[in-house]
């Protein structure tokens, strides 16, 4: 891989990722503080992303990957995309929201799967090569926090329509990225896209008890997603926004030493770690204020990074090094669908109805939360999660995850 191309793949991941950063970090800000839409509605916004997830891999398996180049796949969703998202800006009524919405993470969650496919058809070396690419993803994600923080504008519309140039940039930028013509062929089945082949893995109980896990995590990881920005902002916590890029900032440093953890602790004591501070970031949201203990709130961001490197990635690595060479990819595949659609989905719509429960209605004003009480659900469930885990996983030393050093 040349400069040349390098430099085109690592600013298409700029913008793809600087695209989700400008909206979806503040949409829990922008619909509870400007639209007025309760905590339910939020959750149920959140759940969009979810369902797009569980559909795109239909696309991207029948239909991205069969008839079209994916670069021209990848322009024209964006471009598609850019409008929709302008369109979102405008309404303001939930059942129209939601809708456009919806419609605009179909277009949008299948361009994740085709920027990676795009990026290691012109890798040599995807393993050593792509790591290097997708960090300018981080990178974009960071800066449209940074920037949007700056600006002010986290409870504002104006988050969407700077993404839609973002997209629409994109779209156009889409068609000059090196050619990369279909490669499947022959008829392909329902069961081929979703992978469930994979699930023959399942018989196994340590692959079984990582499944269940992941689905069942991502419902505590929902809260943090859909409400971590609403939180802060009625904390009183200044470039809030701004403040979160802290969390992708974790992210790409304990990525870093990942490697020096797996060797030294395992994948049982790694992800044990991860829960444990799925809890621990919840009990300093819940005990922290803008005060003296503004701290908490700091490091409940910063632990970021563990909560997601060391338990998404060391599983992801976990169930490559479990699955046989054939299933590997359906087998990432199916934990895919259950992490980011089923268990997203989950946690979306109850994080939604936790926060309504303890949402009091303020005459003329915006509603207050008592955060206390809505923060310290998940970190129950992450305790909860972590004990079942703790009890049926059982890392034989033959499975342990190889890293290269």
């Amino acid at each position: 891989m040349n400069t040349t191309v390098r430099l085109q793949l690592s600013t298409m991941m700029f913008l793809q990722y600087f695209i989700w950063g400008a909206w979806y970090v503040t949409l829990g800000t922008y619909l509870g503080t400007t639209l007025r839409f309760d905590g339910p509605q939020i959750g149920l916004a959140y759940t969009a992303v979810s369902i797009a997830a569980i559909v795109s891999p239909f696309f991207v398996g029948m239909v991205a990957d069969r008839f079209f180049a994916t670069q021209r796949v990848l322009g024209t969703l964006h471009l598609l995309g850019g409008a929709l998202l302008y369109a979102t800006s405008q309404v303001t009524d939930f059942g129209n929201f939601y809708f456009l919405l919806l419609v605009y993470l179909l277009c949008y969650m299948p361009t994740l799967a085709l920027t990676n496919a795009i990026s290691f058809r012109q890798m040599q070396s995807p393993d050593k090569q792509f790591a290097w690419v997708r960090v300018l993803g981080t990178i974009g994600w960071i800066a449209v926090g940074l920037l949007i923080g700056f600006l002010k504008i986290e409870s504002s519309a104006m988050t969407f329509r700077i993404a839609a140039v973002a997209s629409l940039l994109l779209g156009i930028y889409s068609f000059f990225l090196p050619h990369t013509p279909p490669q499947a062929t022959g008829p392909v089945s329902v069961r081929d896209v979703l992978g469930l082949d994979a699930l023959a893995l399942l018989r196994d109980r340590s692959f079984a008890t990582v499944f269940v896990a992941s689905l069942l995590t991502c419902i505590p990881l929902s809260f943090y997603y859909a409400f971590a920005n609403p939180f802060l902002n009625e904390a009183g916590v200044e470039n809030a926004a701004g403040k979160m890029t802290l969390g992708q900032v974790s992210e790409f440093g304990f990525m870093l030493v990942l490697p020096f953890f797996l060797v030294r602790l395992g994948v049982k004591r790694i992800i044990l770690l991860a829960m444990a501070c799925w809890g621990l970031r919840y009990v300093l949201f819940a005990y922290g204020n803008n005060g003296p203990l503004v701290w908490m709130l700091y490091a409940g961001i910063i632990l970021h990074g563990i909560c997601y490197d060391f338990f998404f990635v060391t599983g992801q690595l976990y169930v490559d090094r479990k699955a046989p060479a054939q299933l590997r990819s359906a087998a990432q595949g199916m934990m895919t669908l259950a992490t980011y659609g089923l268990g997203m989905l989950i946690g979306s719509w109850a994080s939604g109805q936790i926060v309504g429960w303890y949402t009091r209605p303020v005459a003329g004003g915006t509603p207050q939360h008592d955060w206390q009480q809505i923060w310290l659900i998940p970190a129950a469930a992450a305790v909860v999660i972590l004990v079942l885990f703790a009890l049926f996983f059982t890392e034989k030393k033959k499975e342990a995850v190889p890293v290269a050093q």
